[in-house]
């Protein structure tokens, strides 16, 4: 199953965040298929960047957020966008 997650990156006690989508049986800060966004808790959703299209793209394709990056996602709009394309269809 394909996912939307976050990996980790950034020094100790300094987290920062990758936006993958990666296979789930891979290892977290494992190989991932795309990078699609960066987070910095630091900064808050607010400071998150997304490539929106990259995003709807692979959420159309079927790709699940974990529970973090679909409240990043839908800080950003971007679930309330693949909910409206879905009810298009």
């Amino acid at each position: 199953m394909v996912k939307i997650r976050l990996t980790r990156t950034g020094r100790h006690n300094d987290p920062s965040y990758r936006i993958v989508v990666a296979d789930s049986h891979y290892a977290r800060d494992g190989r991932n298929i795309a990078t699609i966004g960066i987070y910095d808790p630091a900064k808050g959703v607010d400071g998150a960047t997304i490539d929106e299209a990259l995003a709807l793209q692979w959420l159309n394709n079927g790709a699940a957020p974990t529970d973090t990056v679909r409240a990043i996602l839908s800080a950003k709009g971007i679930m309330t966008k693949f909910a409206a394309e879905k009810g298009k269809k």
